[in-house]
């Protein structure tokens, strides 16, 4: 019987730049969030831990769409655009499903 463990270095390396990745879009979240939150007419009614939340979520999706169809490497404004693109898109259906649309009362 022979050891079948292979140290494996990239596999290693993807990993903890995907960890980095997650991190740097929560703390990208706390800025994408309220970004996308004021491109969009109207107040929205959502919580700021929900704006974070969102605006993370806004991040990762940023960087993924970005990183599928580029190959830059660094940080990139493109991914930043599209993560707050992402972001209000996600407050526009978080506050059509939960029912807390923008509000123009006078």
């Amino acid at each position: 019987m022979g050891n079948d463990f292979v140290w494996d270095h990239d596999t290693y390396r993807k990993r903890d730049q995907s960890m980095a990745s997650i991190l740097v879009a929560l703390l990208l979240g706390i800025i994408i969030g309220p970004l996308a939150r004021l491109v969009l007419p109207g107040k929205q009614n959502i919580s700021l831990i929900m704006t974070i939340v969102l605006g993370a979520l806004g991040a990762l999706a940023g960087s993924w769409i970005v990183g599928a169809l580029t190959s830059m490497s660094g940080f990139n404004w493109l991914a930043l655009i599209v993560g707050v693109v992402a972001a209000a898109v996600l407050v526009l259906i978080y506050g059509a499903v939960t029912g807390r649309s923008s509000s123009t009362t006078r």
